[in-house]
């Protein structure tokens, strides 16, 4: 079951290197975007020589034994539970991690009787950027020497008691404290980076329904995260008891 399978990325590249305290890479910025999908290009932060930079990566991770890129499509999520000895993750997991700045994301629930699913913005109730732990792989067709694609993963692992009640598995949300560690591509115990991904506390989430012109992808506008009533039959989520588990989990496809 895929879980984060769209996101939100409009903050301004400048304003995400300051945030993160990184140097912006020339030339990189992005349109907003507020219904980010698979294969999109997105923003990352690495390490590159003792230094955090602020880069732009395909959202799909191509490990390097690839044939070819569509891989990627498939990897856009790492699980928790198997990211140190998954053969696509684990030496990204030791050696080349990332953050992925995202100011929200979107899940998908059932509404009872109907076909149709309600689709919701997760963001941080004080609106500052989530920090997904990431991952990163660079790659390019075995036998050649041409330019390398750079790719990159979100970690997801369970969801805290108030996520639950829209979906029961979120992205991974880094702490400040832990980002240097983190991103240095020095520190390659996989203990000692598993130790770093921690629930995400309950009071970094709110959400609320939103239209279902996100379903679709094309669909790009800031208007995506805008509230909306709540149509017949779909339950308020927001009012349900803390760990009531919601009926049909799971992304619109």
């Amino acid at each position: 079951m895929t879980v984060c399978g769209r996101f939100v990325s409009s903050s301004k590249p400048d304003e995400l290197a300051r945030y993160f305290a990184a140097e912006l890479e020339p030339g990189v910025e992005l349109a907003a975007n507020y219904n980010v999908a698979p294969t999109s290009e997105v923003y990352v932060v690495v390490e590159e020589d003792h230094h955090r930079v602020l880069e732009a990566f395909r959202w799909g991770l191509v490990p390097p034994w690839a044939e070819d890129l569509r891989v990627g499509a498939r990897m856009i999520n790492a699980r928790l539970e198997t990211v140190a000895t998954r053969n696509a993750f684990r030496q990204a997991f030791r050696r080349r991690r990332c953050i992925v700045p995202a100011d929200g994301f979107y899940e998908w629930t059932a509404v009872p009787g109907q076909t149709r699913k309600q689709p919701w913005y997760i963001h941080r109730p004080d609106g500052e950027p989530y920090a997904f732990a990431g991952l990163w792989e660079r790659w390019r067709p075995a036998g050649t020497d041409g330019p390398w694609v750079l790719s990159c993963s979100v970690i997801t692992g369970a969801a805290n008691p108030l996520m639950a009640r829209v979906h029961d598995r979120m992205p991974v949300v880094l702490p400040p404290d832990v980002w240097s560690a983190w991103l240095d591509p020095d520190l390659q115990d996989a203990d000692a980076v598993a130790s770093m991904l921690r629930p995400t506390p309950a009071e970094l989430v709110a959400f609320h329904p939103v239209s279902l012109e996100v379903n679709t992808v094309r669909n790009r506008g800031a208007h995506l995260i805008d509230e909306v009533a709540l149509g017949e039959g779909s339950p308020d989520l927001r009012t349900e008891a803390a760990g009531q588990d919601p009926t049909g989990r799971g992304p619109a496809t």
